[in-house]
């Protein structure tokens, strides 16, 4: 398949994608397994959230744990995502490119000294 999603995906367009629907993308959402933000306008959802795996996208499994762990620690889904978006100087690199290389020890190591 190797398609190309764009940056930011509505929550339609993530049920296309996954090959859901829609009431079942926002529960991925409550359960903290998709981040959706509100940049402007509808919820969007990043598309490095999504890998492709045997020609099917699917979500980044090793994410959910990462944003419970942000979120018990009192950011906002807008903090957690520009948390995840932002190099670290630790990581040598963004803390979602870290988690989609599969580190997501590392992630959860920085992430969990950053709670207020």
């Amino acid at each position: 398949m190797n398609s190309v999603l764009p940056e930011n995906l509505s929550l339609p367009e993530v049920a296309e994608a996954l090959n859901i629907r829609l009431r079942d993308v926002r529960t991925l959402i409550s359960e903290h397994k998709l981040l959706a933000t509100r940049p402007v306008g509808p919820l969007v959802v990043t598309s490095d959230q999504l890998i492709e795996e045997d020609g099917q996208w699917k979500v980044l499994g090793n994410l959910r744990g990462t944003l419970i762990l942000l979120a018990d620690s009192g950011f906002s889904d807008d903090e957690a995502h520009n948390w995840l978006h932002r190099e670290d100087a630790e990581l040598g690199k963004t803390p979602m490119e870290a988690l989609r290389n599969g580190e997501h020890r590392a992630v959860r190591r920085i992430a969990s000294s950053l709670a207020y």
